[in-house]
């Protein structure tokens, strides 16, 4: 079964970490994708898709303009190396974190960040939230042999930017010729390179589907296998103590969200009221 409702924090947490020991390397790491959602509804729908109209033909432009435009604000990340930030999958990465629509969707490696996720919207305490998870190595045996065999020559679990750009070469358009050569979807886990303390302290990955129109959620139907994911839904009830417990245990927009929004944010929902318990 696909979807577990849970009845209490100690259940949340049971399953939330459940299997996670890997014998390989002899440490409790699990291959998971996390998504916190306010509303066990919100579909898996990308800024992009929730863009509206012919949003996948204005996709290019929106990157290339947001390229041109972004100029000398690119170099207040310290650190970044602007002279190697120059594919699309950077450019679309950055848009993203600011807030312009792409076909990236956002996930965590941390349980505890999805928790959060579930939870921080005060106007959505009174429904039902959702945390999904997904396993990226599973999920890998269904992509394309030229992709998997960049990820063998990596030795690694999930794409980086520069490695993307090896075999598609920084056109968007390879990836539908990807998917049409072998008459599949598919799905890229991806990590983002640490360009400030939120992408650190929020433990960020990003995924997308080989066609941009295609629901993420229609393409988990499709594979329905427990193993490769999970929809966990969080109670209303349960939503002002689990975000408590993670104040508590210092998962808050004042460290996932570095900053003085951040600390109003937090702020806001540790003095919002309560309830009395029974």
């Amino acid at each position: 079964m696909n979807e577990i409702r849970v009845e209490s924090w100690n259940q949340l947490i049971e399953i939330l970490f459940k299997d996670w020991y890997w014998s390989k390397v002899g440490h409790f790491r699990a291959p998971l994708a996390l998504r916190g959602l306010s509303d066990k509804n919100y579909k898996l729908e990308t800024s992009l898709i929730r863009l509206g109209g012919n949003y996948q033909k204005v996709e290019p432009h929106l990157i290339k303009n947001f390229r041109k435009y972004a100029g000398k604000d690119v170099s207040k990340y310290s650190g970044l190396d602007i002279i190697h930030f120059n594919t699309v999958w950077h450019w679309m990465f950055l848009g993203q974190h600011h807030g312009l629509p792409t076909r990236l969707l956002d996930w965590t490696y941390s349980p505890l960040a999805a928790l959060f996720f579930a939870t921080r919207n005060l106007e959505k305490h009174n429904v039902d939230g959702a945390v999904w998870i997904i396993d990226f190595i599973k999920v890998a045996k269904f992509l394309p042999e030229p992709l998997k065999n960049v990820m063998n020559k990596h030795d690694t679990r999930v794409f980086s930017f520069e490695m993307l750009e090896d075999v598609l070469e920084g056109d968007l358009n390879a990836i539908t010729g990807l998917k049409n050569k072998f008459s599949s979807n598919f799905l890229i886990f991806l990590e983002p390179p640490s360009i400030d303390d939120r992408i650190i302290n929020q433990f960020a990955l990003f995924s997308f589907m080989a066609d941009p129109t295609a629901s993420l959620d229609s393409w988990l139907d499709k594979h329905r296998d427990p193993e490769l994911w999970k929809k966990i839904i969080i109670p209303a009830e349960l939503k002002i103590e689990i975000q408590d417990k993670l104040s508590q245990s210092n998962i808050s927009s004042r460290t996932l969200f570095p900053g003085l929004d951040g600390i109003c944010e937090w702020l806001k929902a540790y003095y919002s009221p309560g309830f009395k318990k029974e």
